[in-house]
């Protein structure tokens, strides 16, 4: 089941191994994936997305083989915080997921993630068509590394850091 609290969930880190993170839209699914010590995320992969079964198969494969035992599953909130059609579609992707794979699940929130990998990527003098090559992987990271700073922080806060 999905873990909300991310305090909860930080408690995990010494027992799961590496995180991945997704960022998942209609057409694809960003992947990106954390160090062993949850300090870096990195873009890892975008999946196509085709029958569900096939994907998830794919992402588990994956999963094993970097040794990832939990998931940062970008929430894709409006930008008011009120959850909207796309957290529903989210919510039910990460269930049909968990039928699967049973994974620790943190959703967390991916406003702005998006916006701000184009926003890099046109700075970094990107033409479209690369930029549309990397953007879900390198969403997934922003969210990844979003998580884990956030983490870290509460981390220091409680004086384990």
């Amino acid at each position: 089941m999905p873990i909300h609290d991310i305090n909860k969930f930080l408690t995990l880190q010494k027992n799961i191994g590496r995180l991945f993170s997704l960022d998942v839209g209609r057409k694809a699914i960003g992947v990106a994936v954390s160090d062993v010590d949850w300090r870096v995320a990195s873009p890892f992969t975008t999946l196509r997305r085709g029958k569900f079964v096939v994907d998830m198969g794919r992402l588990n494969a994956l999963a094993l083989e970097h040794n990832v035992g939990g998931l940062v599953i970008g929430w894709p909130l409006n930008m008011d915080g009120s959850m909207g059609a796309r957290c529903d579609s989210v919510r039910d992707f990460t269930h049909a997921l968990l039928r699967i794979e049973d994974y620790p699940v943190l959703f967390f929130d991916e406003r702005l993630s998006s916006a701000g990998v184009e926003r890099g990527m046109i700075a970094a003098d990107l033409r479209r068509d690369k930029r549309k090559m990397h953007r879900d992987a390198l969403a997934a990271a922003w969210i990844l590394q979003s998580a884990l700073d956030a983490m870290r922080a509460l981390d220091y806060k409680d004086g384990h850091g």
